[in-house]
């Protein structure tokens, strides 16, 4: 009988689920929500999975709002499609790798065996690899695409399907938009599932070597490695790989987390695998703090994010945030490409429109340009594509802890990144100071940014309604003001048009149009918001500055940046 609470075109849309095309317990799962969960019902088949400009992402479960062997199916589809119009001539390879959530083996198979039964050789990583390791195999393998079965640091109910070019970068314009072409075409019964095992190469050891020898061209310098006392969490994921290994192969004193190396897509020792969390790295601090450690790194699951920790002036561990930490990587490597002569008026360094704005003063001191974009990694992918042989990357970050060094990935690479975090480290001890130390001589010497991100959970269908209001309240009705400093600028990057509100005046951003809006007043301070595309999440980004004395004054300045943006805050009510 039909349950007159469920809309129904959802019910419409479940009840093709109930086909001989889905296996048992599939059906089984399905007609159990029709009779008795129309909740659930609903918020699993509301709507199709997105596939959007870099994949997709979402619960694991029945339906088409959530991901699963036929989700990902059509998917990876849409993608061999595309594909197979791109390259029409010619064998077509594609590497897979997958992180250590749960099914992610498995859906890495199911979607290793949809591009071999459309004739695509498939290079499978015999078991979980750090994400920037795909990206990198792409490369190094030859291959014209590439995918990673991953939610990257999301809660332990999701997993995802990331999608890469040939470049060994996500998909940009207008592939991106080509690919979701593509995959909107699909239905379930054009799916080849199941190809033959002949076109699947099984590969490990041989791309991890050639991986660990490109990261040995990033260092800049190696003194003080052994005096340098490092504690690593993996957070049960991908990190505990390759990191380890090329920690000691650097030369530095690792200790790890044992419980949290054990690959695990429960989590089953923190609440969340992020790094970006102060309490996913609770263990490591505690253990460095025990051992006298000098540094924490941990990784998320897919190992593309960094998070640190380092001794203080107070000899205590500080947690940096990935701002702080984008600054000091930043500094040092421009600091020892000028003192090595590198630097010869052509290098660039990239990094998105939310980080702070910090990066593009340092990269004016050293010459060399700073790019902005749009957050993701794919962005900055394009933009070294775009500069090969022209102008040379030096370092890409975002404030959400990605960072990447040099160009043979393309995504963000926390392996790299942890192992040249810990460079600069080590150096710094050895000349008596500290990466800690560092940071506030960057703030002295070109002022103090401080920033802050709110992140507001809102889920399900009525979720998803509520975000798309707030941004459009914000797009109608904007402030004037922000903490009693005027406003500006107001950049709307959907319409492409930056308004002064004062002067009425407006000016086109020469970006893609994307739903951001970015307000700045005339002292710097910067309010931005975004919704998450791979999480139920909108978001709004705080900048603050000011210049600075003397390091004296450094804590008391911080306190009062913190509680202007605590205004802010209570003004927009975003807490």
């Amino acid at each position: 009988m039909q349950n007159p609470t469920v809309d129904e075109m959802v019910l419409e849309r479940a009840r093709t689920w109930l086909s001989n095309d889905f296996d048992t317990a599939t059906r089984d799962t399905v007609r159990n929500m029709i009779e008795s969960d129309p909740k659930e019902l609903t918020e699993c088949f509301y709507k199709e999975l997105e596939f959007g400009t870099g994949g997709m992402r979402g619960l694991m479960g029945v339906g088409t709002n959530r991901i699963n062997r036929y989700t990902l199916g059509m998917a990876s589809q849409g993608y061999a499609n595309f594909l197979k119009k791109k390259f029409p001539i010619g064998e077509i390879n594609v590497a897979i790798a997958h992180d250590s959530r749960n099914y992610s083996k498995e859906f890495s198979r199911e979607v290793a065996g949809v591009f071999a039964a459309n004739g695509i050789k498939v290079f499978l990583f015999e078991d979980l690899r750090p994400t920037p390791e795909l990206s990198f195999a792409i490369r190094h393998l030859n291959c014209h695409g590439g995918a990673v079965l991953t939610a990257s640091h999301n809660p332990k109910e999701y997993n995802g399907f990331k999608v890469y070019g040939d470049d060994g970068g996500q998909l940009v314009p207008p592939e991106d938009k080509q690919v979701i072409d593509e995959i909107r075409k699909v239905e379930l019964g054009d799916v080849l599932f199941d190809g033959p095992e002949s076109l699947i190469e099984v590969i490990g050891s041989e791309v991890d070597e050639a991986y660990l020898r490109q990261l040995k061209t990033l260092s800049r310098n190696k003194e003080g490695r052994k005096d340098l006392k490092v504690v690593f969490t993996a957070l049960h994921g991908t990190g505990a790989v390759l990191l380890p290994d090329a920690f000691r192969d650097w030369g530095f004193d690792l200790t790890v987390i044992d419980e949290q190396m054990i690959p695990d897509g429960n989590f089953p020792t923190v609440i969340s695998p992020n790094p970006e969390e102060a309490a996913a790295l609770d263990m490591a601090v505690r253990k460095a703090e025990e051992l006298g450690a000098d540094m924490v790194i941990g990784n998320d699951p897919d190992a593309d994010r960094v998070g640190i920790a380092v001794k203080d002036d107070q000899g205590r561990m500080r947690l940096l945030n990935g701002n702080q930490t984008a600054i000091v990587l930043f500094y040092y490597l421009l600091m020892q490409d000028k003192k090595a002569g590198k630097l010869k008026g052509r290098e660039f360094i990239a990094k998105t429109i939310v980080t702070t704005d910090l990066l593009d003063v340092i990269a004016e001191h050293f010459g060399v340009s700073c790019r902005n974009c749009y957050t993701g990694f794919k962005w900055i992918a394009e933009m070294i594509r775009e500069n090969e042989g022209i102008n040379r990357f030096i370092v890409g970050g975002e404030e959400s802890y990605g960072y990447l060094i040099g160009d043979f990935v393309r995504d963000k690479d926390a392996i790299g990144s942890a192992l040249i975090l810990a460079e600069i480290a080590a150096w710094a001890k050895s000349k008596g100071s500290s990466f800690y130390q560092m940071l506030l001589d960057i703030y002295t010497q070109f002022g103090l940014f401080q920033e802050r991100t709110i992140s507001l959970t809102r889920k399900g269908k009525a979720g998803s309604e509520e975000i798309a209001r707030m941004m459009e309240d914000l797009r109608s009705a904007p402030p004037t003001q922000l903490d009693g400093e005027k406003i500006i600028a107001i950049r709307d990057y959907r319409s492409g048009q930056t308004l002064n509100p004062i002067t009425r005046t407006t000016e086109t951003i020469p970006l893609t149009a994307s739903n951001v809006i970015q307000l700045e007043t005339y002292e710097g301070t910067k309010l931005t918001a975004r919704p998450s595309g791979t999480e139920p999440k909108i978001k709004f980004y705080i900048s603050v500055r000011s210049s600075v004395k003397d390091t004296s004054g450094l804590k008391q300045l911080e306190i009062q940046l913190n509680q202007k943006i605590d205004r802010i805050v209570d003004q927009l009510d975003l807490r």
